[in-house]
């Protein structure tokens, strides 16, 4: 099952001419999200590739680098001749402003526009197999973080252990795995605890936004596959990051480390620092024991099952 995470922009306020600013596409198998949409996200995704098949935008806050490109990529799908409704997640008391951002031509859309004002603890996206939670980030503004969740899988059939118990080959097969005893021609009954593992954990990709590091990102990115966080600044400009609300590569780091995150990908780089950014990955590096990757503009990383 596929899972993959595209950078479309991965600077700060102020696009630079190798980053534009933030914009995060991600995919499970057929399903495809936006995570925040800063302008020129559109053009972003052409030129990496990802396809406009989105199912749903989910806005971290409303600053206008992470916001501005909605109304251009609206346009575009309605010239594509979208006909499935457009799902925009944003912060609770954001809405009214989504709304007229995304109208503020005045055009009509060939397809349903709706925006959901989302508080952090809400699971705001459930399907079957997982789930979209927000969590509570600490801003400059009403601003949440999202965690996508998978549920756990089924444990592994012991195919070999089956067929000693005497199960025969089929459908019975099928039906221990999906957790039911069955009944053999002697009257034994062979329990899906004899032959079935235990649960295996499904993946977690979460994404902050702007944020300070906080103790709400700690609990929702627990042992984490992926966490996609705030590195504004260096740790030599951490005042500058407390004055802005946002966080350093090193802050962010000690974040993964609490957390047990298996990588960390830092995002939303000053452009102060200009291609001298291997400061910040370093700051991070030092304090988290995982893979620690300083994401850039077209970078795409597969999450794999642990």
């Amino acid at each position: 099952m596929t899972l993959s995470a595209t950078f479309l922009g991965t600077s700060g306020a102020v696009p630079t001419v190798e980053r534009n600013t933030s914009a995060l596409h991600l995919r499970r198998e057929g399903d495809a999200f936006l995570f925040d949409a800063g302008e020129g996200t559109q053009r972003q995704m052409m030129r990496y590739g990802t396809g406009f098949d989105v199912d749903a935008v989910f806005l971290s806050h409303v600053h206008g680098d992470h916001v501005l490109g909605l109304p251009g990529l609206v346009q575009t799908l309605d010239f594509n001749d979208r006909e499935t409704a457009l799902d925009i997640y944003t912060p609770r008391g954001t809405g009214d402003e989504v709304r007229d951002l995304v109208t503020a031509t005045g055009a009509t859309t060939s397809f349903r526009l709706d925006v959901h004002e989302v508080s952090a603890g809400e699971t705001v996206l459930e399907r079957d197999e997982y789930g979209v939670e927000a969590f509570h980030t600490e801003h400059r503004t009403r601003s949440v973080g999202y965690a996508l969740v998978e549920n756990d899988r089924k444990g592994r059939f012991d195919r070999e252990h089956a067929e000693e118990l005497g199960v025969p080959v089929g459908p019975q097969f099928g039906k221990l795995h999906a957790g039911n005893s069955v009944e053999l021609d002697d009257g034994t009954v062979v329990k899906p605890e004899q032959v079935v593992g235990n649960p295996r954990p499904g993946r977690t990709v979460v994404y902050t936004g702007d944020t300070r590091p906080i103790d709400a990102t700690v609990a929702a990115a627990e042992d984490a596959d992926l966490l996609v966080h705030d590195a504004t600044f260096s740790d030599q400009d951490a005042e500058r990051a407390r004055q802005t609300a946002h966080s350093t590569g090193g802050e962010a780091g000690r974040i993964a480390r609490r957390a047990g995150v298996d990588r960390l990908a830092l995002t939303h780089i000053s452009s102060r620092y200009g291609g001298a950014v291997g400061a910040l990955k370093a700051d991070a590096a030092d304090e988290h024991d995982g893979e620690t990757l300083l994401a850039h503009d077209g970078l795409t990383i597969d999450i794999p099952y642990q």
